[in-house]
């Protein structure tokens, strides 16, 4: 039995993660995700490196972007088989990719109209990747499966979906293939979450493995808990209120949205923090804390022991849920301080550029940053300390404090990521560490290799590996 299995992205890079499996005459997609790093999105437009009528099956993780962003270009040129995922994934997928369609064309028309007005032109035609309606056409191909039940892909080939504990519905995912008396395994991390994180259920441990395709995107360093979450959150909170400015919070719209109005609301309610206007202006994320509700039963004990008690963490004096763009642009004529949490959570693109451009010349303001900045990234350019960025065609003094809580991050370290393999109860033949910028996946490549004498691959792009 040969199984071949090509990486073609998150290959020392953290964004656009897509991975093909070939074994048995049938071809497999993990995850077919869109490009995020500036250096790298010119892939996005790139043919794919395989015709896309030819796959047989995607198997998806999870619903953001850089694993499922790329999934109406694939089905616009020609993908007819399914693409299996939990429920929750399936939901949260139909919302993301419709508003990334909706923004690319938002994106394609702005940037006709100023170049226009520049009198210049783009390296690219300035069209979108896909449009909303490629989005909706790729929707009835998403089919549903439950956590740990076996799903048979082909003859041969089996996948069993089971919690990671990154974001709701999302899944590591165990490939076992039989072929002529000989089985092979393997297994998928796809974003591991961290244990004991809010809201949903730790990740889950898989009992063995041939092989392992790991993430690494903070596998070179442990977050530490030198200073709890909901202290920082409240810290930075009474720290601008009492200069006068306004906490902007660029956040994703799944997952990290919705942790932050659970710890907001536990601030509240403790009296930690004073009483505040607090704006989820994400339309995407209000549809997706919809999702939320309705699955309940993804929750973690602590969730559930909260929801039970009736009270919900999605809602809570003071809190604004925003509609449309007029409301949007209203809350930068609110005098006195407000937080504004607003997608997207890189500032690549959505409302939180607005809201950029109205604070970040501002002393007084607070740009918060609750999750990981990749690299070319707007947000990345911000944290890393640039005195001036680009923002929608024009440059901004960075006056305001920057300030970033990395305990939030809904990615294991170092020492959880290599938690979560020794749980394996077996000594698998290989692990392929991706999904980690190139230092990052080295590094954990090597603690890996030295802590239990593994081998380990980190592969290039578009590098292939036979599995025996």
């Amino acid at each position: 039995m040969q199984i071949r299995l090509r990486f073609l992205g998150a290959a020392q890079n953290v964004t656009g993660s897509r991975h093909m499996l070939e074994v048995n005459g049938t071809r497999l997609l993990v995850d077919c995700g869109l490009y995020q790093e500036r250096q790298f999105k010119d892939r996005n437009w790139d043919p794919f490196d395989f015709p896309a009528r030819e796959i047989d099956a995607v198997l998806l993780t999870h619903a953001h972007l850089d694993h499922c962003g790329l999934l109406p270009k694939l089905v616009k040129e020609g993908f007819r088989g399914p693409i299996y995922c939990t429920k929750a994934t399936a939901e949260i997928a139909r919302i993301i990719l419709l508003d990334a369609g909706k923004l690319q064309e938002e994106d394609a028309e702005y940037k006709r109209r100023r170049h226009e007005r520049e009198g210049r032109k783009g390296p690219y035609p300035v069209v979108p990747l896909y449009t909303a309606a490629d989005a909706e056409a790729s929707f009835p191909q998403l089919k549903p499966v439950k956590y740990r039940e076996p799903v048979e892909i082909a003859r041969g080939v089996t996948a069993t979906f089971c919690e990671a504990g990154h974001v709701l519905g999302s899944s590591v995912i165990h490939v076992c293939i039989d072929h002529n008396g000989e089985s092979r395994s393997v297994l998928f991390s796809g974003d591991l979450g961290r244990p004991n994180s809010p809201i949903v259920r730790d990740p889950a441990e898989v009992d063995e493995a041939d092989y392992v395709l790991v993430e690494s995107t903070y596998g070179d360093r442990v977050h530490g808990e030198t200073k709890d979450i909901k202290g920082a959150i409240a810290e930075v909170i009474n720290a601008t209120k009492a200069a006068g400015g306004n906490i902007i919070v660029p956040s994703f719209a799944l997952e990290r949205s919705q942790e932050m109005l659970y710890y907001i609301n536990e601030l509240l309610v403790e009296g930690t923090i004073p009483h505040l206007m607090v704006f989820l202006d994400s339309p995407m994320a209000r549809a997706i804390t919809k999702v939320f509700r309705r699955h309940s039963e993804l929750f973690d004990e602590e969730m559930r022991e909260f929801v039970h008690n009736g009270q919900s963490p999605f809602e809570f004096p003071g809190l604004k849920i925003t509609e449309s763009s007029q409301e949007s642009k209203a809350i930068n004529h609110i005098r006195g301080t407000v937080m504004v949490i607003a997608g997207s959570g890189m500032c690549t693109g959505g409302r939180i550029k607005h809201h950029l451009v109205n604070n970040i010349g501002r002393r007084e303001s607070t740009i918060m940053f609750v999750g990981y900045q990749a690299v070319g990234t707007l947000g990345r350019r911000i944290v890393q300390g640039e005195n001036e960025v680009r923002i929608l065609g024009q440059n901004h003094q960075v006056k305001a404090k920057v300030t970033q809580i990395h305990g939030f991050s809904a990615h294991a370290d170092r020492d959880e990521l290599l938690g979560w393999l020794t749980s394996l109860k077996n000594h698998p033949r290989k692990v392929f560490v991706v999904h980690g910028e190139t230092e990052s996946a080295k590094a954990f490549g090597a603690y890996v290799h030295e802590k239990t004498g593994w081998e380990v691959s980190v592969p290039e792009f578009k590098e292939e590996a036979i599995l025996d």
